[in-house]
């Protein structure tokens, strides 16, 4: 795959939701404003605290296996 491909997918690529790598929570946000132009981006998460570069994206088809799973367990409740 050329590097002119793979820039042309990262560029259109849709977002995707992000997770906290420490705890898995989804409740997971940049930092501060300065960290999209300035600095790397710094994610900080609600639930544990977790502060850093890193996050979990999840793939578009295991987001919709989720997102099932979850509708199956209302239901049940």
């Amino acid at each position: 795959m050329g590097i002119r491909k793979v820039f042309k997918n990262v560029k259109h690529r849709k977002p995707t939701q992000i997770f906290c790598p420490r705890c898995a929570s989804p409740k997971i946000h940049l930092f501060t404003g300065l960290d999209i132009w300035l600095t790397p981006r710094s994610y900080l998460c609600d639930d544990c605290g977790y502060r850093g570069v890193i996050v979990m994206e999840l793939e578009k088809e295991k987001e919709k296996q989720i997102n099932e799973q979850k509708e199956e367990k209302e239901k049940d409740d």
